[in-house]
């Protein structure tokens, strides 16, 4: 059974579990009624599967229509695979070829492997899936989170999307907040727990997870983890050689999954060595230098940058076109509370919404699709300390020797005089936490433990000899990151994509030996040796010279509070108001007023 009508998500689903028909005109709204298509699925009456119809051209086929096999599954979702040929390869030949979309593929994998499938499927998605021999809902969502799922139950029935907004407006869902999430984002600008919303009532998905719904008798909805990072034995290869070689090939591929079908590839490139390399590699998979334009964004005048500089270097090196994007003046937009909340959750971007959504059109006037280099910071974070301490525990002493020599050739003179002068005590000192705002409500604060709750982002790492990388991606301020493109992404119709953190090249970059490869990304200026300029081959990481919004925000007054009443709740109102700009907490103090214009203006 097809039909029009409105949901205001790219995929959702519902079903009753107590096998009660749904009425589709129940669970959707009528103000969008000729853009939204349904289906109940094989005669399945309390079933309703339900996608856009109007979805963007740039969001590249990633949003598929509601596709079906055999008669006996069905799927909705947004799905960006990565390794689709070996994938396909790995299916049968016979049933799969060029025009079979990722939908298709991923209900073959089904199909053919069972509840095992997402062991061979790789990628971006979230989707929902129905078996009707096994009478059975499986909804599920990507190994990093890079795409989100929401889901609530009400009574006897399960609704799920990948629109919070959307499962949120259905009828019978609680709208009370969750107060952990809300004390969460006023602390540290995300929520701890991967599952929470800001919404009592729903729940995200967390990633690599499945949900398995099944209606009468059982009508039991069960949440299973079915994937882990995880990480062995370090990569030894004879062949020093061997390391670049092969990372630049994985890059090269990751790259070459996320180019879109038609049009020109985004880049968005600072003068560093992840962005740059992104932007290399794009321009040897992509077919040519005029299918690749960069983007920078950099201060002109509120701190010292010289992003620019190097962006540009890099942009007349590879022969692309760079947009140049100055941000001083866009960070902060002082007429920010002119403008509705429209995000079904607190957004400390309100700030800027206005520009992030010029932004947003002015990229997709250059590319529909474009790339982000997040990742190594983390991947190849160098633990020199508890990678030898391994080693020497393990007593490879070979190893340790081998890794010494090749960490002092590395360094060089200029980089261990820096080490020097940190150990001598006249280096930076590193920047302390400031801890719990003074502001937060002193009930909500001992009700929910919040400062045990903070304590608990730095504890104890496990992993022998790479441990704050490997616990840096199980961190939910990932899935704050990828929320928050999202949301630039319903502001615009662009399309982002994350080359670094496809699993080929994360697993890579996590196997190699921190001494030397991770010292200073070795193992990435090897692998753009001559393929990138010098100078920024050799240049170092460069921070932020300072912290720029207490300099935009100086001499700025915050408006007033809107929403007393209910953020008394959460915050000390009195100790709020006697915080001012350009102190240890303005992001926090920033988190707490856009919280309260999200509370005066948002309506689901």
């Amino acid at each position: 059974d097809w039909s029009s009508d409105v949901c205001s998500s790219d995929l959702a689903a519902i079903i009753n579990l107590d096998r009660r028909p749904i009425d589709p005109a129940g669970h959707v709204a009528s103000a969008q009624a000729a853009s939204r298509r349904f289906c109940q699925p094989g005669g399945a009456r309390h079933v309703l599967l339900l996608r856009d119809a109007d979805a963007s051209p740039m969001r590249d086929l990633e949003t598929s229509a509601i596709e079906e096999l055999e008669g006996r599954f069905w799927l909705v979702g947004r799905l960006r695979l990565d390794g689709r040929d070996d994938l396909a390869a790995r299916l049968d030949s016979a049933t799969v070829d060029v025009a079979v979309s990722e939908a298709g593929l991923v209900l073959r994998a089904y199909a053919k492997w069972g509840d095992s499938f997402l062991d061979h499927v790789f990628g971006d998605y979230a989707f929902v899936l129905w078996d009707a021999a096994r009478d059975t809902l499986i909804a599920a969502r990507d190994q990093l989170g890079v795409r989100s799922l929401f889901h609530a139950r009400t009574g006897s029935t399960w609704i799920g999307g990948d629109s919070l907004e959307w499962v949120l407006a259905q009828p019978g869902v609680d709208r009370d907040f969750d107060d952990t999430w809300i004390a969460d984002h006023l602390t540290v600008g995300a929520s701890l727990d991967f599952d929470r919303t800001a919404w009592r009532a729903v729940q995200r998905l967390a990633p690599a997870h499945l949900l398995s719904i099944s209606p009468a008798p059982s009508m039991a909805v069960a949440a299973r983890r079915y994937w882990r990072l995880e990480l062995g034995e370090p990569l030894y290869l004879r062949d020093r050689g061997l390391y670049a070689e092969i990372f630049r090939e994985r890059v090269r591929q990751a790259v070459a999954d996320r180019l879109p079908r038609q049009g020109r590839i985004g880049v968005s490139m600072g003068g560093g060595l992840d962005s740059t390399m992104l932007a290399a590699m794009a321009v040897e998979t992509s077919g040519g230098r005029g299918q690749v334009v960069a983007a920078c964004y950099h201060f002109e005048h509120v701190i010292a940058d010289d992003e620019l500089g190097f962006a540009r270097l890099a942009a007349g090196h590879l022969g692309i076109e760079l947009d140049e994007l100055a941000f001083d003046d866009t960070m902060y937009d002082p007429d920010w509370r002119s403008v509705p909340a429209s995000t079904p959750e607190p957004w400390p971007g309100a700030l800027r919404a206005r520009h992030d959504r010029a932004v947003g059109e002015r990229f997709v006037g250059r590319a529909g699709v474009w790339l982000q280099g997040e990742g190594p910071d983390n991947a190849l974070k160098f633990e020199r300390a508890p990678y030898l301490s391994w080693l020497r525990r393990q007593r490879r002493w070979g190893r340790l020797a081998e890794a010494l020599w090749l960490y002092a050739r590395a360094k060089g003179f200029r980089h261990w005089d820096r080490t020097f002068r940190r150990y001598t005590g006249r280096g930076p000192p590193d920047a302390d936490d400031p801890g719990l705002p003074p502001w937060i409500e002193p009930g909500l604060a001992t009700r929910l433990h919040l400062a045990e709750r903070l304590a608990s982002m730095n504890g104890e790492f496990s992993h022998p000899w790479h441990p704050a990388a490997m616990a840096s991606f199980d961190s939910t301020l990932w899935q704050r990151m990828f929320a928050d493109i999202e949301i630039e992404e319903s502001l615009a119709p662009v399309v982002w994509r994350h080359p670094f953190l496809d699993l080929r090249v994360l697993n890579f970059m996590l196997s190699l030996p921190p001494v030397p490869w991770a010292y200073r990304k070795l193992v990435m200026r090897e692998a753009m040796r001559s393929r990138l300029p010098a100078a920024i081959l050799t240049r170092d990481k460069s921070p932020l010279s300072a912290d720029p919004m207490p300099i935009v925000m100086r001499g700025r007054a915050l408006p007033p509070l809107q929403s007393a009443e209910t953020l008394a709740r959460w915050i000390d109102l009195p100790r709020l108001r006697a915080e001012g700009t350009g102190t240890d907490w303005l992001e926090n103090l920033l988190r707490a007023h856009t919280l309260d214009h999200w509370l005066a203006t948002f309506t689901v």
